[in-house]
């Protein structure tokens, strides 16, 4: 027998009734992370985390300051060279050393050929002073004998200066003799540079530096590349080969402005498109995200030109991790 329309009404109303007086559903959890938008630099975003999610991403922060010394600093490409004795030019690896040392072989003979040009000469006028003294000899003699010792230290002198500026023999490179650093610096960045300061050697690669001081060496340059050449003498030979490429770190001139942020390298965040970014805690668990401009990196110290103030408290550990939770990455 189907059921009248009151019925039905009256089933579902107590149907209704029934669920209401089940047991009330649990509260729904606390989510770990609250995300807002700021509003600028394509719509960053402000995380507040429990204390509990801090504690699980192990986040850790450090308040930044100013850079103990002037960290503006541009780097070049350098190379080891063996630096010259007694003047002349210093011998890097490009230099065909079979022909260099045949022809500083060339040099040794001119010069010592012309050293006894000179001692036989020296000779000649003494003993043509002496008959001149003792007047058995002409006053003529005497002069030329004096001109042929001048000829002959004038010689002596341009085979010497020849074998100097092929500076030091092939066979003694590696002999433990001194070493320069030659530095090819752009000739529109040379004015930039401070000239007098030391500069920070390091291997292509490589993190560690040594410390090099100006040293006033010839006038080279390379005309293809429009670069000239500043040398320096490294502090410590440190495993340094005569023909090694390295990099040079050539500090600029400081000015007001010079000054930059020192945080540790882990707070830099580089993204897919070489941005680098910090993590910045506003308030106590809350975070946003800046973007920045690092100078350079030394050791485990990264230097930022730009996008922060001294003060303020940066994210040193866990930054990656509160990357994925900005962009909900798992």
């Amino acid at each position: 027998m189907p059921l009248r329309p009151h019925a039905s009404l009256t089933a579902f109303i107590l149907a209704c009734g029934v669920s209401a007086c089940g047991a009330a559903p649990a509260d729904k959890p606390q989510p770990p992370a609250k995300v807002d938008a700021v509003g600028h630099e394509t719509e960053l975003m402000r995380l507040t985390l429990t204390a509990d999610a801090v504690r699980r991403l192990g986040l850790e922060t450090e308040v930044a300051g100013a850079a103990k010394a002037n960290v503006f600093a541009r780097t070049v490409p350098g190379e080891i060279v063996a630096a010259p004795r007694g003047g002349g030019l210093p011998v890097a690896a490009g230099t065909d050393q079979t022909a260099l040392a045949g022809l500083q072989a060339r040099a040794d003979a001119d010069a010592q050929r012309a050293m006894a040009d000179l001692t036989l000469a020296e000779a000649n006028l003494r003993r043509a002073s002496g008959l001149v003294d003792a007047e058995a000899g002409s006053i003529r003699a005497r002069d030329e004998a004096t001109q042929q010792v001048a000829a002959a230290k004038a010689a002596l002198a341009g085979a010497t200066g020849q074998r100097r500026a092929l500076g030091p023999a092939v066979a003694t490179l590696a002999d433990g003799g001194a070493l320069w650093v030659r530095a090819q610096v752009p000739a529109a960045d040379l004015a930039r540079l401070d000239r007098g300061a030391s500069v920070s050697v390091r291997p292509v690669g490589g993190t560690g530096g040594i410390v090099a001081t100006p040293v006033r060496g010839p006038a080279t340059a390379t005309t293809g590349a429009a670069s000239i050449d500043l040398y320096y003498a490294p502090a410590m030979r440190a495993g340094l080969r005569v023909g090694e490429r390295v990099l040079v770190d050539l500090p600029e001139q400081g000015g007001p402005d010079a000054a930059a942020i020192e945080v540790p390298a882990s707070a830099i965040l580089t993204d897919i498109n070489g941005g680098e970014w910090v993590y910045v805690e506003t308030a106590p668990r809350q975070f946003e995200r800046r973007r920045v401009e690092v100078a350079r990196i030394m050791g485990k110290r990264a230097m930022v030109a730009r996008g922060l103030a001294s003060g303020v408290r940066v994210v040193t550990a866990g930054a990656a991790e509160l990357f994925g939770t900005e962009f909900g990455t798992k």
